[in-house]
């Protein structure tokens, strides 16, 4: 077996589910990387997990950079082996071998394979399935990535090796209410769910709005509308029981020609008016790049496939103020996230032969 795939299997069978450390995979990673300047760099997240980082570079300044997640998604609905990293009938299958156990092994075995002149780098990260707090650590702290001055970077999310020249971020909105707990049937409490009901009504209105007013689209982009999900938390409250705490989360994804203020402001205005406490987090501005921007034609041309944009978001969020961005790896975002993710062995050996070609060319 290569030694991608025996990489791509061993990292498939780490368990590095966003929720745990993923420095197993990372010490995995790390001991690919010999002849390489190596970075680690250590935190930990919300809940005090320890996770870590890594940065590796080769052969001076300047150069390509590629970039690719450690952790994964959890494993809700599967029911096989998660975590099999089986390799059967030419395809790779577990959680986190699209997305992107088995792209980030094509990354690490393409810049390891370069003549050890061509300048090349990786930034690999975590959390990116949840708060991106990885690519944020290494965008604003990485004296490695920063020596490196990369002409641009590459997450190798899995698009099937279609260029993505631009994609949404997120605006992350939190809004609580304040309830009293007690037996509901006692009449001394108070239920905070009713507290979001006017808000909600609200925020409906502004989905709807959303979906219909051409002012707040995007054509660039299908769907052309922006994503408004929100999801309603009781925290685990019983029936018979007052809801102390209510949350309202809403993840509002915006595009780069896109205005966010104004829906922003609404939100804003619809919590205070409600007497709700909002939280909102924006991961950073949207990345996109025009289509005749070198970067962009390169990949291109190794890929010999038109460059488009996507809904979703990636690192690239917070790693372009490193350096400019595309979105390219190998396999299918559509098996991602679900039971029975896997990956062709083929699309992630020609992605290391268009990944070392990008580096030459770059």
């Amino acid at each position: 077996m290569s030694d991608l795939i025996t990489l791509a299997g061993d990292l498939v069978r780490l368990d590095s589910r966003s929720t745990l450390s993923n420095i197993a995979v990372a010490e995995r990673i790390a001991a690919e990387l010999e002849g390489f300047e190596v970075e680690r760099l250590d935190y930990r997240d919300p809940a005090g997990v320890a996770k870590c980082v890594l940065v590796a570079v080769r052969g001076g300044p300047g150069g390509l950079a590629f970039s690719g997640h450690m952790d994964t998604v959890p494993a809700t609905g599967w029911t096989t082996d998660p975590w099999s990293g089986l390799v059967a009938d030419g395809v790779l299958h577990g959680l986190g071998s699209a997305d992107m156990k088995g792209p980030l092994a094509a990354c690490i075995i393409a810049a390891r394979d370069l003549p050890q002149s061509i300048p090349v780098g990786l930034l690999i990260t975590t959390d990116e399935e949840t708060t991106k707090q990885g690519a944020r650590l290494i965008a604003e702290r990485s004296e490695l990535a920063r020596a490196m001055r990369p002409r641009g970077i590459v997450v190798a999310e899995p698009t099937m090796m279609v260029p993505v020249r631009g994609h949404r971020a997120n605006i992350t909105f939190t809004a609580t209410a304040a309830g009293v707990q007690a037996h509901s049937a006692t009449g001394l409490g108070r239920n905070a769910n009713w507290d979001l009901v006017a808000f909600l009504v609200r925020m409906k209105s502004l989905n709807d709005r959303l979906r219909s007013d051409p002012s707040l689209q995007d054509t660039a982009y299908h769907p052309s509308f922006s994503d408004f999900n929100m999801v309603i938390d009781n925290h685990g409250t019983a029936v018979n029981v007052t809801v102390p705490v209510a949350t309202v989360r809403i993840k509002y994804r915006t595009s780069a020609s896109v205005d966010p203020s104004e829906v922003v402001a609404e939100v804003r205005a619809a919590a205070a008016d409600s007497g709700l406490a909002l939280d909102v987090t924006q991961e950073g501005r949207p990345p996109e790049l025009p289509a005749d921007h070198p970067l962009i034609a390169a990949a291109v041309r190794v890929s010999a496939k038109a460059a488009r944009t996507v809904p979703f978001g990636t690192d690239a969020t917070l790693l372009q103020t490193l350096a400019p961005c595309v979105v390219m790896g190998p396999g299918d975002i559509g098996v991602a996230h679900r039971d029975g993710e896997h990956i062709a062995v083929a699309a992630l050996e020609d992605a290391v032969t268009m990944f070392r070609a990008f580096a030459l060319q770059t």
